[in-house]
């Protein structure tokens, strides 16, 4: 079977892995986004905020993850499989911090190909800060556009997921995905 790679991206606090749940409680495969498990496993080596305090080593290790993530994928036995971010969000953050990276993150986009990409819009009633998340809503605004000219960037025809309800949400999402 040739496994469909989904990726669902967007801004902090925009639905996506509520999405990625929902579509996990259907039955589908799913990817869960992985920066949490990165940014908990610093802290307790005693870093509060990886990315900020060395995000090309933060980057580094996300971009390991989702490597394994996208090949995990493609062995899948599943028609589709779904990523809660994609390996060109790891660059679009680092523009959006300003940092310089190494050519190796571009060659990875361009290497893992996905799919599809459907993309979250920031979205203010939604969003709320945790113990993993230190952007505001102008912040996250900000890397909306970042990831917007980062997949565009690689050819991306990215597909914008309404708001609406998280079911509405993974529904709509469920329905393009099948008419591909």
């Amino acid at each position: 079977m040739n496994t469909k790679t989904i990726v669902i991206t967007g801004g902090p606090g925009s639905g996506k892995t509520s999405i990625i749940k929902a579509l996990t409680k259907r039955g589908f495969t799913c990817s869960e986004e992985i920066s949490r498990e990165v940014i908990l496993k610093a802290r307790e080596r005693g870093i509060e905020q990886l990315f900020l305090t060395n995000p090309l080593q933060f980057s580094e290790t996300l971009l390991e993850g989702r490597i394994e993530q996208f090949n995990e994928a493609l062995e899948s036995d599943n028609e589709f499989v779904f990523l809660d971010r994609g390996i060109p969000d790891i660059q679009a953050y680092m523009d959006f911090k300003g940092d310089t990276y190494p050519d190796f993150f571009t060659i990875a986009c361009k290497k893992h190909k996905y799919d599809s990409v459907f993309i979250l819009a920031p979205w203010q009633d939604i969003f709320t800060n945790d113990n993993e998340r230190y952007e505001n809503f102008d912040q996250a605004q900000e890397i909306h556009e970042k990831l917007l000219e980062t997949y565009t960037k690689y050819g991306y025809n990215l597909r914008d997921v309404p708001f609406g309800s998280i079911e509405a949400r993974a529904d709509y999402i469920i329905d393009v995905v099948k008419a591909l």
